[in-house]
């Protein structure tokens, strides 16, 4: 018996379960896996893989999910750009009418090269150098979300040798435990996000008094993947007292920048509502006469993406196997970095309905943490056969990388039966087309 018999979680759904409570997926006696309307294998065969695929009828609905659920409120929708950057999704993104929360110059640029205007572009991040800092003040944005009083002054600093006055939120940090894996959490004490309470009060007077900024309101986000309501709960009272107390001493505080961070359901964690989330930020600040901000990301695009692969091959080592993929830790990151689990599932339909034993599904980097998957529930998967790593829309080809001299994947989008290639598979030429040798290296 192999070892990894002994240790299978009895717990993980079933090929079936996943693609039932996936909408975007059916699974097809004769086209197998069937994304909205095409066929994954028609994909793979195309294109080749690894490759991306990302559903733009599922961000669509789930945009149209969370507009719905904030209609009655005053809340704007910004896309978190980090999530997922390309420009067909930011252009996707504009054309539901959704805003966009940047976090480096180059997200801001994207952003503005798909369209979104400035006033519906917010700037967070700790580190905005004041390279950034101009970008963001030349392109006149809605607003920067100040995450320290250093920032404040640096921002306050470039805004009056540039002739500007730069619109502002302070980031707070309201010391709540989102209780979500520790890599993804910002709203503590000890996270090197945001600006304590007990400093906030006193440093917005301090905006308020200092020419190149006008301090418009406060902003907070307390992490990532969060599922239940009662870290935003705690969160948002906190910043709600400090929003009457604000305006108790005289200062204006016109918007509140609510984070986002709602999570999915990658196996069997409770997956963050939409309803809830917005009768949460409305219970806390429905009253309070607030232009509010959220920031989703992975809550929209996480389950509207996926990541095809090919098998290599099945190894056995002693008692153990190892099913090895063409795709590894370069393209998706989260497994190694989080120890985060997707759903593998084969494309042939055959394959779907036989026996399964479980696996270990690995990638061909030179790393031992190249692992997608430990003790994985999969049936015998041949050579060039085919398999989906789901929920990979958010955080996959963003986190992407070259190590090994692995070329970037290709991207595709789908939509309803037309599919195209978004991004060209990068060639091995491409690797290095930016290098160059130093004269005294080829004398």
């Amino acid at each position: 018996m192999f070892l990894n018999a002994l240790t299978s979680p009895p717990t993980d759904p079933s090929t079936a379960e996943l693609i039932a409570e996936r909408p975007a997926l059916t699974m097809h006696a004769m086209d197998g896996l069937v994304l909205e309307d095409v066929p994954l294998t028609a994909i793979a065969r195309a294109v080749g893989t690894p490759t991306w695929v990302l559903s733009a009828g599922t961000l669509r609905t789930r945009l149209a999910l969370l507009q719905e659920a904030f209609a009655a409120s005053r809340a704007h929708v910004h896309y978190a750009v980090k999530a997922n950057d390309h420009l067909a999704v930011l252009n996707l993104v504009r054309a539901a009418g959704a805003g966009a929360d940047v976090v480096s110059q180059g997200e801001l640029l994207r952003a503005r090269q798909a369209g979104i205007q400035p006033d519906r572009i917010v700037f967070s991040g700790v580190g905005k150098s004041p390279t950034d800092l101009e970008a963001a003040i030349a392109a006149d944005i809605a607003q920067i979300n100040v995450e320290s009083a250093e920032e404040l002054d640096m921002l306050a600093a470039v805004a009056r040798r540039l002739g500007r006055t730069a619109r502002v939120a302070l980031r707070i940090n309201p010391d709540v435990d989102a209780g979500t894996h520790a890599k993804i959490t910002t709203g503590r004490a000890d996270n090197k996000f945001g600006i304590g309470l007990g400093d906030a009060a006193g440093l917005y007077a301090h905006a308020a008094a200092l020419a190149g900024v006008e301090p418009a309101g406060l902003a907070l986000h307390i992490g990532s993947q969060i599922g239940a309501m009662a870290p935003y709960r705690a969160a948002y009272a906190r910043a709600a007292e400090l929003v009457r107390g604000l305006r108790a001493d005289g200062h204006a505080v016109r918007t509140l920048d609510c984070g986002g961070g709602l999570g999915i359901r990658y196996r069997d964690e409770a997956a963050g509502s939409a309803t809830a989330f917005a009768a949460t930020i409305m219970q806390a600040f429905g009253n309070m006469e607030l232009d509010l901000i959220v920031e989703p990301g992975r809550w929209l695009i996480g389950p509207a993406g996926l990541l095809l692969a090919s098998v290599v091959l099945t190894k056995t080592t002693g008692q153990h196997r190892f099913l090895v993929l063409d795709a590894a830790m370069n393209d998706l990151l989260r497994p190694s970095l989080y120890d985060a689990w997707h759903a593998i599932v084969p494309l042939s339909s055959t394959d779907a309905a036989a026996p399964a034993a479980p696996v270990d599904v690995v990638g061909p980097v030179c790393e031992s943490g190249d692992t997608f998957a430990r003790n994985r529930a999969l049936p015998a998967l041949a050579p060039q056969s085919h398999v989906a790593i789901l929920d990979t829309g958010a955080y996959g080809s963003v986190m992407s990388s070259t190590y090994n001299a692995r070329p970037l994947a290709a991207q595709v989008m789908v939509d309803g039966a037309r599919w195209s290639v978004i991004r060209a598979r990068q060639s091995h030429e491409a690797l290095w087309a930016g290098e160059s040798v130093p004269d005294w290296l080829t004398e």
